[in-house]
């Protein structure tokens, strides 16, 4: 039972710790109050964990809220906030992420290739961020199981539409099992075991 090191992020055609970010847009209290084609506690509870994985594993992470500042929304909900405290989240009135300065320029200086993205709606605020971060060379991974729309059709519709476009679909457990790759990398295997609880892929007993 010998196991390679881990390979050079730079390479990697696999998410690993070394090589990926972590963008979330527009976990607030409107959007989710609004969503149709999803339950929103589960979307909440897989937002909180892929949040959690992005946390243990070290990776760069990009938090988003729309019209906070001006009043006309709340900021991101407390359970979400909580496990990113003291991450910067930068608030917008753009409808699409990338077309906010401040937003884009964090994304850019994390210096990663490989973003893994989660928000609502689907067919609006992952949509179009990621079709943009597509069409400047960036590899975008939308966390479908951590994502929801305003109708099933509009959120089967926009990841069609994302997939077509190149987005590579993952979900929250092959997130965690992407990044932690091998049982070896203890550093990293308590929370890979408690995420793994946490999301349900292991059986309590």
């Amino acid at each position: 039972m010998t196991s390679y090191p881990p390979r050079d992020p730079a390479t990697d055609h696999l998410l690993s710790p070394s090589n990926a970010a972590l963008l979330v847009i527009d976990y607030q209290p409107t959007q989710l109050g609004s969503l149709q084609s999803h339950p929103q506690e589960p979307i909440i509870e897989k937002i909180v964990s892929l949040s959690k994985i992005g946390v243990a594993y070290g990776l760069p992470i990009i938090l988003s809220t729309v019209n906070v500042a001006n009043g006309r929304n709340q900021p991101t909900i407390p359970r979400l906030a909580s496990v990113l405290e003291g991450v910067t989240s930068y608030d917008r009135t753009a409808i699409n992420a990338w077309e906010d300065q401040e937003f884009r320029e964090a994304v850019l200086a994390t210096g990663r290739k490989k973003l893994l993205i989660a928000a609502l709606w689907t067919e609006a605020c992952l949509t179009f961020p990621t079709l943009d971060a597509i069409g400047e060379g960036f590899e975008v991974y939308p966390v479908v199981d951590a994502v929801a729309g305003t109708s099933l059709l509009a959120h089967d519709t926009a990841l069609r539409r994302v997939h077509h476009a190149g987005a590579k679909l993952t979900s929250v457990v092959q997130v965690l099992c992407e990044l932690q790759r091998d049982w070896n990398r203890t550093n990293t295997l308590q929370s890979f075991v408690q995420a793994m609880f946490e999301t349900h892929a292991f059986p309590q007993y």
